[in-house]
């Protein structure tokens, strides 16, 4: 993806990165400037994420597992002269990254690609300041089970909501399908209480939660806006680390 140049690889234009923030955070969840905010950037290489959080006045860490994505992170660093920091690892191996180290974790749709999110979640607990902020994306379930083909009611569940195995790519690619997986990626299905309840027992409060709405009621058939009128593709979740520094501290060694 990162050689080829695709949209999810390609660094922040000249006009968003006059106002980072305008594009980052529509729904006002960071609370205003970030100037001088330690912020991680998890499973975000591709310079568009660090980029934008760079030139909002945070001192930004981006880790991601494809050393060609961070390549690009490191590009734009070094054209805009912008305090960006790159660590190769996975986002369940934190190890690299000190504890409460962060004010702000950003993690973009990337949590499909691991078999359970409870060791993502654990890491960004411990590297997260105490009232910091952890702003995640995800895959629906359903999002993950349902059909890429439109039916005449709309689009089937095909796979299980009870599965330890990888969800099986789409056997007929379409304009949906790829637009919603990349050819040859792995994905796991993460149930609900996966997601919010491994969230919570990780120790965040959950403050906010948003569908971002890609749904077209006029769009074509079989396309990505149309499947998402009757499928929410994705989910945003706004939580804060709890606790002060000593509890923190505890939560980390137990």
């Amino acid at each position: 993806m990162a050689d080829a140049g695709d949209p999810l690889c390609r660094p922040a234009t000249e006009q968003e990165l006059a106002s980072p923030l305008e594009v980052v955070d529509k729904a006002g969840w960071l609370g205003g400037p970030i100037e001088g905010k330690h912020v991680l950037c998890l499973a975000a290489g591709g310079g568009r994420q660090s980029s934008l959080y760079a030139a909002a006045g945070a001192t930004v860490t981006v880790v991601d597992i494809s050393g060609s994505m961070l390549e690009l992170d490191r590009q734009v660093a070094a054209d805009r002269k912008l305090p960006i920091r790159v660590l190769q690892t996975s986002m369940e191996d934190l190890s690299g990254l000190d504890d409460q180290q962060f004010d702000i974790v950003i993690q973009p749709v990337s949590t499909c690609y691991v078999p359970s999110v409870l060791p993502v979640f654990a890491e960004v607990a411990r590297v997260t300041r105490p009232g910091g902020l952890y702003i995640s994306q995800h895959k629906q379930p359903l999002n993950l089970q349902a059909n890429y083909h439109r039916q005449q009611h709309g689009y089937s569940v095909q796979h299980a909501y009870y599965r330890d195995q990888p969800v099986p790519p789409p056997s007929e690619p379409n304009r949906a399908s790829k637009r919603l997986r990349e050819d040859g990626a792995i994905e796991f299905l993460h149930r609900w209480e996966e997601l919010i309840g491994g969230m919570c027992r990780s120790g965040f409060v959950i403050e906010d939660m948003i569908e971002p709405l890609h749904a077209k009621p006029d769009a074509e058939v079989n396309s990505f806006a149309d499947r998402a009128t009757f499928i929410p593709p994705y989910v945003r979740l706004k939580a804060r680390r709890k606790g002060d520094a000593a509890t923190s501290k505890r939560l980390i060694l137990a």
